[in-house]
């Protein structure tokens, strides 16, 4: 009996990128290109009163050098303007070069124009077409802010968002459709009304003068099958580099499974030229976790690298020792702290892969499978733990000291192999 090897399946691969104009935002050292077949961007947004200048620079660089590649902030009164030009003075003078873009709400044209330094200082602008005016006002508001961008060479990003989409626009469209024929549900109505609103508002951006390489648009919703169903329209109807996110996505787990779910599905299809997961925060919490969980969701799914990939045992009745558990996480937290060092160090460190297993059933072969893998002793197994290197068994630990002996491994290995390519050997 024969067994025929099956054909690569092209569905299993991502489809091609939606084809976008790039986007170059910033100038300098820091300045990122999104869109154009550029890699996929991870963006974030400080939680800060921008105001505040210690804090909100003390959290862009914390975002920024957990590698959030745009960092966003509010600026939306007098104070937060002024503040902006000593935010960015600080970040440069720390050796922070993320690109700082400004959300603006009701005010922008206002504010850009009151504080010159402010819309010199920021690297983008973010407009809200919902918000940026209203009836014989909109128009002369949201061109008053282009006009900024076009006087001080800055991008745009024009980021429709269901709660606060154009009602004129939407009450029109309504109204229209009750009186068809063949009416759609509402739904169908506001998700074209989204789509619209960013089109529309970029081609207006566009008359006024604002090149078509400086402008980004998003169209964000809270309902993972809305923002497919959006995204999917957006780059059906326009070449334009697209911001990707799942807006008031919630906080922990669900915020994560939703976020991940909704833009994987658009990755996989191609779209999407910039992301941010915009999670909630526990009280407290660390704002940097919406970047892990941007840069995780890439990485897993082979479009970026960011750091070494850990293989876990996840656990069932044969590893009832937590000598497992707690030598992924040290190992997982060890790759991660050393991560900024070592990319100037270890050229090509992000694309290691280790692997920790807690028994004899999977862990000898996922270990042979990674770079340098353990496979600790499950319950009832001898207490040795053999170690992998480039699928090869090399050593075979004993005793208390087995976690500290495997980082050690895990050192060395990086050096011995990554060093090589830092030194020019």
């Amino acid at each position: 009996m024969t067994h025929e090897i099956p054909s690569e399946n092209p569905a299993a691969a991502p489809a091609p990128r939606h084809r976008s104009i790039g986007v170059r935002v910033g100038e300098g050292k820091g300045s990122v290109i999104v869109g154009g077949q550029a890699p996929i961007v991870v963006q974030s947004m400080t939680n800060t009163d921008t105001a505040d200048v210690a804090s909100t620079t003390a959290q862009c660089a914390a975002l920024a050098r957990a590698g959030s590649e745009i960092v966003r902030i509010t600026v939306d009164r007098a104070e937060a303007a002024a503040a902006v030009p000593r935010i960015k003075d600080n970040l440069l003078a720390m050796g922070v070069h993320a690109p700082i873009v400004g959300d603006f709400h009701y005010n922008g044209h206002t504010l850009l124009k009151d504080y010159p330094d402010c819309a010199k200082a920021l690297d983008k602008y973010r407009i809200n077409p919902g918000n940026v005016g209203f009836k014989d006002k909109k128009d002369q508001q949201f061109s008053a802010i282009v006009e900024q961008a076009i006087l001080h060479g800055k991008s745009v990003r024009i980021g429709a968002n269901w709660g606060s989409l154009d009602q004129e626009l939407l009450t029109g469209m309504m109204d229209q459709n009750a009186r068809s024929a063949r009416p759609l549900d509402a739904r169908a109505i506001t998700r074209e009304a989204l789509v619209r609103s960013a089109i529309w508002s970029a081609e207006r951006a566009e008359e006024i003068g604002l090149s078509r390489d400086r402008i980004i648009l998003s169209a964000k919703v809270s309902a993972v099958q809305d923002l497919i169903a959006v995204y999917r329209m957006l780059a059906a109807r326009t070449d334009h580099a697209l911001h990707l996110g799942l807006t008031e996505a919630g906080m922990g787990s669900k915020g994560i499974v939703a976020s991940s779910a909704a833009m994987g599905v658009l990755l996989q299809d191609g779209i999407g030229d910039t992301i941010r997961v915009s999670l909630t925060p526990e009280p407290g919490g660390d704002r940097t976790q919406e970047v892990l969980v941007a840069q995780e969701l890439l990485q897993t799914m082979g479009f970026r690298t960011f750091v070494p990939q850990v293989a876990a045992c996840p656990g069932c009745g044969r590893t009832t020792s937590t000598v497992f558990q707690e030598l992924a996480r040290d190992i997982q937290t060890y790759l991660r702290d050393e991560m900024p060092g070592w990319k100037a160090r270890y050229p090509g460190v992000e694309n290691l892969n280790v692997a920790v297993m807690g028994c004899i059933v999977n862990g000898p072969g996922e270990s042979k499978h990674a770079d340098i893998g353990i496979s600790l002793p499950g319950t009832g197994e001898t207490p040795i733990a053999p170690v992998f290197v480039d699928g090869k068994k090399v050593a075979t630990l004993r005793g208390a000291g087995i976690a500290d002996e495997f980082k050690a491994m895990v050192s060395s290995y990086i050096e011995q192999r990554f060093g090589r390519a830092g030194d020019g050997d």
